[in-house]
């Protein structure tokens, strides 16, 4: 990766503090000096930290790195979840912000990251990215997704043959590439079987227009029949201390995916931000946030959420961590082949969970998070119930 040279020292004064490109100023207070008011914060500031985010990254090793999945390519262990960079969580930022934390994320070495048809300008705003940066295409492990096509301005879930290779050649167009890492079924349309998807992806790969295959939050089963057809490299779900389906005998997916050699990819594994320990009170969420539906965010269940959010807190202070850093460790604690992907739209963010990966927990520390969790009142569902249908899908059967 990229090294940066250090800024040259810039003039100040201890009144007005001057700091160099590359730096955050980080506001240090205790739990006592923090307050939060319904739509507002309030801080009272006792001291500020900078830190030299050019050095951060220029001094950071590479990221480990494992395979993904079974004889899968080596990338690493964190990747970067872009949707939040385009949609669903409030209003988007302009794009010289958006280019720039792509940027920050290179120079981190997050370089797997991960979009979808669905996401917006997400695309789109990669496409610029790379047409800005062609010589590190090679070094960014790109993903994408599909899984609709538009029906009177409406998106109806289609994972036909048709139009898995429609989208993929609408994707390869707005990122710009000739080829697509890893390319998923964002959800599997029940109508449609699974092998048929799956047999459409396998080709586009033989044509060298994808060269992994994924599935997105399907069902046990129809994971273990797209194997047959051809080896998923990767399934997507959201996997997270609130969200431990995965590993349930009824749903049954993780050790299908560990026994047919499939990494898991989990998204929102800070369960779209709670698990940060940096919202205290509920936020008056807007219509273009998707946590104003969420169950789990809802008026009723997030204070009960956040109780639970407390307890990791002591922990994670007793290990001289964040709460982000504590349960993204805790994560990728749970198995090699588990690879989580956070999103952020800030810099401080981006640099907080890559630190995750130096924390080191003892067994007994993955205990006593998992402890705390299942003796916490987590309330609220992933998701509606209107959408539940969408979660771990079954398709009709392949038709002889």
């Amino acid at each position: 990766m990229p090294r940066q040279t250090n800024p040259q020292p810039t003039q100040q004064s201890p009144q007005n503090p001057v700091y160099p490109p590359g730096h955050v100023v980080c506001k240090q207070i205790n739990r006592e000096q923090f307050s939060r008011r319904q739509g507002n914060a309030t801080l009272d500031i006792s001291r500020t930290t900078t830190y030299n985010t050019n050095k951060i990254f220029s001094d950071m090793a590479p990221l480990p790195t494992r395979p993904l999945g079974k004889n899968g390519p080596q990338v690493p262990r964190l990747g970067f979840g872009t949707m939040g960079l385009s949609v669903f969580y409030g209003p988007v930022k302009p794009d010289s912000e958006r280019l720039a934390l792509l940027d920050k994320a290179y120079e981190l070495g997050e370089t797997f990251w991960d979009s979808a048809q669905l996401y917006g300008d997400s695309e789109v705003l990669i496409g610029k990215w790379l047409a800005a940066n062609p010589s590190k295409r090679k070094d960014i492990f790109l993903a994408t997704k599909f899984y609709y096509r538009l029906v009177n301005g409406e998106r109806v879930t289609d994972t036909t043959a048709e139009n898995a290779k429609r989208c993929c050649a609408e994707s390869l167009e707005r990122l710009g590439v000739d080829s697509i890492d890893l390319y998923y079924a964002h959800r599997l349309d029940p109508n449609t079987p699974v092998e048929e998807t799956v047999q459409a992806l396998a080709e586009l790969k033989a044509e060298g227009k994808i060269k992994y295959l994924g599935l997105s939050e399907c069902s046990s089963e129809s994971l273990r029949r797209a194997c047959k057809v051809h080896h998923i490299d990767a399934v997507q779900v959201e996997y997270s201390p609130f969200s431990l389906e995965i590993e349930s005998e009824q749903i049954g997916l993780l050790k299908t995916a560990r026994e047919l050699g499939v990494a898991v990819v989990a998204y929102s594994p800070l369960s779209r931000g709670i698990l940060s320990g940096t919202i205290r009170e509920r936020p008056d969420y807007g219509a273009d946030d998707i946590r104003a539906i969420l169950p789990r965010y809802s008026k009723e269940n997030f204070p009960k959420n956040v109780e639970a959010v407390d307890k990791l807190r002591a922990l994670a202070e007793e290990k001289g961590v964040t709460v982000t850093q504590l349960t993204l460790a805790w994560l990728l604690a749970q198995g090699d082949d588990i690879f989580p992907i956070p999103g952020t739209t800030r810099v401080e963010a981006l640099v907080e969970n890559v630190e995750s990966l130096k924390v080191e927990l003892t067994e007994e520390e993955v205990r006593r998070y998992r402890q705390i969790v299942e003796e916490s009142d987590v309330s609220g569902t992933r998701y509606p119930e209107a959408f539940s249908a969408t979660l771990f899908v079954d398709t009709v059967p392949l038709k002889a």
